[in-house]
């Protein structure tokens, strides 16, 4: 009787691991999107003057045919800044963050000494319309209804290709909720190797990115070396989500992905 119970209990887990790892198939994006290999934070090289995100990254990456992944914060005065970090230390050389000044004060200064400064998302749009497509990353401050309506508002603005993706699962949510024509993507890694002050839990969850139980995404973002997770097999193989590879530093490591059907986020080298 035990034992009957005991493999309830597992076939109960097991199912409930499939169900929570969801994704939805065959959005009509995939026939563009999957054309392209995606320079992170645009086509960069900061030994030679082009900082990450930035338009002369945005520029280099439209112009040679690359789609670009890009990140978007929402600043105090309500516009998109696209930048990676708040904090502004590590681009810009000052101890302040990008959410808690204007768009106007952002405008003051420049990435990584030079003459670049942090463009807003309706400066790099124009760019690509007509080019390739984005992956744009939502950085989610405690504001992720915000962030994700003022982002869709912006992108409905231009001609341009493009999905979203976020690792954080509310962001998700809206655009499930009230924009679920876009192409909607769950970011993620092995979090319990490198929790990055999450809680155990959060970290199990985030892992093996349960929350597609209430996301459903079309995609899952993995990190790459990250990638043997039996979440993210489940995913791709038995839902058949796509998935994003990120953040490929080789030609060797871009192919392995790619023969797996993975998408490319690039970087450090030119394919």
């Amino acid at each position: 009787m035990i034992g009957w119970i005991l493999l309830g209990v597992v076939a109960a887990v097991v199912l409930l691991w499939i169900v929570a790892v969801r994704c939805r198939h065959g959005h009509p994006a995939w026939e563009e999107l999957r054309r392209y290999r995606y320079a992170h934070r645009g086509l960069h090289d900061k030994k030679n003057g082009i900082p990450e995100n930035s338009l002369a990254a945005f520029r280099r990456a439209a112009e040679q045919g690359y789609g670009a992944e890009l990140d978007v914060h929402l600043t105090a005065d309500g516009k998109l800044v696209v930048i990676h970090d708040d904090s502004l230390l590590r681009t810009a050389g000052v101890d302040v963050k990008a959410s808690s000044l204007t768009a106007q004060q952002l405008s003051g200064y420049r990435l990584e000494g030079t003459e670049e400064k942090i463009p807003l998302l309706e400066e790099v749009l124009p760019i690509f319309e007509g080019k390739g497509p984005l992956i744009v990353e939502l950085k989610v401050e405690g504001n992720a209804d915000q962030l994700a309506q003022a982002t869709c508002g912006m992108l409905d603005r231009y001609q341009v290709k493009y999905c979203i993706e976020s690792f954080h699962p509310k962001a998700l949510m809206w655009l499930k909720r009230h924009r679920p024509e876009i192409c909607r993507g769950q970011l993620s890694q092995n979090f319990l190797k490198d929790r990055s002050g999450l809680p155990w839990l959060a970290a199990a969850v985030m892992t093996n990115v349960w929350t597609n139980l209430v996301t459903c995404p079309d995609f899952v973002a993995y990190h790459w070396k990250d990638r043997g997770r039996l979440s993210l097999w489940l995913a791709t193989k038995l839902w058949r989500g796509q998935e994003v590879s990120w953040t490929i530093r080789n030609e060797e490591s871009m192919h392995q992905v790619e023969q797996h059907g993975c998408l490319s986020i690039f970087e450090q080298f030119i394919p």
